[in-house]
């Protein structure tokens, strides 16, 4: 018998416990260092000094974090609600032309829909929050419905024979059973998040995704290695925090 997807998800976590606890933070903080110290000893020209102060650096660090928790919140508060829809009997029938207009933002390369948008409404913090929100609603959206739809029936016909309403079956028995592989779909999401908010520079909506045009435009060397590096620290330790709330949150049993 094929395991469900929630199994597979807990799976994978066991499997790898060592990676959950230290070895993403061990390898965020080695290249956080390492960028800094090699900030510290290279040889700037006054352009890269400038460019990578500490206030800068720290700045387009929170302009960063500031566009991936935005625009994750706003795709929880559109995605899950919309994939419990979906997942209903009576709302099925339209479920492939939204999947499938989710589908579109993912395939549509994200600096297409960043300037998309520039274009037609501007550029701006706002923006770069939409873009992002159209490139990482697809994980969400299809992970909730599939998270509802791999429930057991045989428990939900328990809770009917329980007198429960369906209101009350989806809080209670549904979701909670659903949450695994929901929280895998809002991670994905999450990291997706993360790289694709360099992008946003080109919105000058800020982050560090301005360190790494910068380094191409001027062709600094240090300005584009300390952008990157930061962003994929930034990734790894997006994504460890990101699995601890996984676990935390799944339901004991699970």
């Amino acid at each position: 018998m094929s395991e469900t997807p929630a199994r597979q998800v807990r799976a994978l976590d066991e499997e790898s416990p060592i990676k959950a606890t230290w070895v993403l933070p061990v390898i965020a903080g080695v290249l956080v260092v390492g960028t800094l110290a090699y900030i510290r000893t290279a040889d700037l020209d006054s352009i890269e000094a400038r460019a990578l102060t500490t206030d800068i650096l720290l700045t387009k660090l929170g302009e960063h974090v500031l566009l991936v928790a935005v625009s994750t919140v706003v795709v929880i508060a559109i995605g899950v609600p919309v994939g419990i829809l979906l997942s209903r009997p009576g709302a099925r029938f339209i479920q492939p032309p939204i999947l499938a207009l989710a589908n579109a933002g993912q395939a549509i390369p994200s600096i297409g829909i960043l300037v998309l948008l520039a274009l037609i409404y501007g550029v701006g913090f706002d923006m770069a929050v939409v873009s992002l929100v159209l490139y990482a609603l697809l994980p969400i959206l299809r992970n909730t419905i599939v998270g509802l739809k791999q429930v057991d029936p045989f428990v939900v016909d328990v809770a009917k024979g329980m007198g429960m309403n369906p209101l009350r079956i989806l809080f209670t028995v549904e979701l909670p059973l659903a949450v695994p592989v929901m929280l895998a779909g809002i991670r994905v999401s999450l990291i997706l998040n993360v790289g694709v908010a360099t992008l946003a520079t080109y919105t000058n909506a800020g982050g560090l995704g301005d360190l790494i045009e910068r380094g191409i435009v001027f062709y600094r060397m240090p300005i584009l290695v300390t952008g990157c590096l930061l962003t994929i620290a930034l990734a790894l330790v997006v994504d460890w925090l990101a699995g601890i709330t996984e676990r935390t949150l799944r339901p004991k049993g699970l």
